[in-house]
């Protein structure tokens, strides 16, 4: 294991690059960029989806040669659905065009500070250091080789859904909810290494802070943590993409995103939390009162139908409604759709796998008959929770916060069949 708290670069005696190394790797850095870029172009040329992109498809496919072996899979140049990016800090999952329960790593949401780094695999390290016996830094090396555990969770934004507290503004299941995806994690439990270094049993909190131009930071309790939390690696059978914390991440399953801290480089372990920017100035849910409530890291049980959602266009005659509920607390136990407003409900069918703190799908059969029609889907998780509408979350929760909006989601079919985004 990498005991060494610094290592020493290209620099003068002061530690710091001198004019002749920083010139040579401002060097380096441009032909490297550049033979990056010369070697991207080519590739791409010559992929089959950028092919397929530029050719009519054949009329009968069984008698045209099919395209050869390539590096890296490609989808099909016919699939078109994408992330949107709502702004430089984020870009939000097509939930309407999702199959399953799994979100490929190409499309999971984005939720970053200031930018995504640009992290060498080798050069990056974990300290673990406070409340322990032995003060650590851990190379990416040595994390891999303890014991890997994997699990399937829903990472969601606490800001996910945050414009409709004031109104019904999203246009999409994308715009609406776009900021949760469901993924298979891979890295070392939280435990295993904590164990390693030797946490101090006084330690009740834990500092975790990225690698990034933030240096995002977030307190986590460790009573709450300790048996679920994960170091990330890999996501879905591949080591992480940049924008989700290449090469390490935390994940705690059913908490806030921001809790999950991406490009981790650091945790501390302390008596008290840490009270860093992001748990002050950020992160807090303001109450009707003035008040604001602080460290509200558990995601609620939530749903939204996906088909028929905001955007969409339906004819008359049977379908299937279908749709995604999750919580941070546990297993989804049921949910249930109503085609009128919520007078009145009926039981939807949940789809295997039914997993704790996973996006569960749910569907349920129904003809349309033509006529204006309300659609809404409400779940219940394994605690008892039960998913709210909008008009007792406000009560209690007021319109001035932007986290933790998970009031039930109406879809409005018009007669012509367009589906809306309406408060009811």
């Amino acid at each position: 294991m990498t005991k060494h708290l610094q290592e020493e670069g290209p620099s003068g005696g002061d530690g710091r690059p001198d004019a002749e190394d920083e010139s040579l790797l401002n060097r380096r850095s441009l032909l490297a960029g550049t033979a990056g870029l010369v070697s991207a172009m080519l590739m791409g040329s010559m992929t089959p989806a950028a092919e397929a992109a530029t050719e009519n498809s054949p009329e009968d496919p069984t008698r045209v040669p099919g395209a050869t072996p390539t590096a890296y899979g490609q989808r099909s140049a016919f699939e078109k659905a994408v992330r949107i990016p709502r702004s430089w800090w984020s870009s939000l999952t097509p939930l309407q065009d999702s199959h399953g329960i799994l979100t490929p790593s190409s499309l999971h949401f984005e939720r970053h500070h200031n930018g995504v780094p640009t992290i060498h695999p080798t050069q990056h390290r974990l300290l673990i250091h406070g409340m322990v016996d032995q003060p650590w830094t851990f190379a990416m090396e040595d994390l891999k080789r303890f014991p890997s555990v994997s699990r399937l969770a829903f990472i969601e934004c606490s800001g996910n859904s945050a414009a409709e507290w004031r109104g019904p503004t999203g246009q999409t299941a994308q715009q609406t909810h776009g900021l949760t995806s469901t993924s298979e994690w891979t890295g070392v439990a939280l435990k295993t290494v904590l164990q390693e270094v030797g946490m101090n049993p006084e330690a009740s909190w834990m500092l975790a802070e990225g690698g990034d131009a933030a240096a995002m930071t977030r307190s986590l309790p460790l009573a709450s943590i300790l048996e679920e939390a994960i170091l990330c690696y890999a996501q879905n059978g591949e080591p992480l993409r940049p924008e989700q914390g290449y090469p390490l991440r935390l994940l705690i399953p059913g908490w806030e995103g921001n809790t999950c801290i991406k490009w981790l480089r650091r945790l501390k372990l302390g008596k008290a939390p840490f009270m860093t920017r992001e748990e002050t100035s950020q992160y807090t849910d303001l109450m009707p009162d003035g008040t604001a409530r602080q460290f509200t890291m558990v995601m609620e049980a939530k749903s939204v139908i996906t088909s028929p959602s905001g955007g969409q266009h339906i004819q008359p005659g049977f379908l299937e409604i279908r749709g995604l509920a999750w919580s941070g607390r546990g297993r989804i136990a049921s949910v249930e759709v109503s085609t009128d407003g919520g007078r009145s409900w009926r039981q939807a069918a949940l789809q295997e796998p039914i997993l704790p703190k996973c996006h569960t799908r749910f569907h349920l059969s129904w003809r349309w008959n033509g006529e204006d029609v309300i659609l809404q889907s409400r779940c219940l998780d394994d605690t008892g929770y039960r998913q709210p509408d909008r008009t007792a979350l406000v009560a209690v929760r007021g319109v001035n916060s932007v986290y933790h909006y998970n009031a039930i989601q109406s879809w409005h079919i018009a007669a012509d069949g367009k589906v809306s985004n309406v408060h009811a």
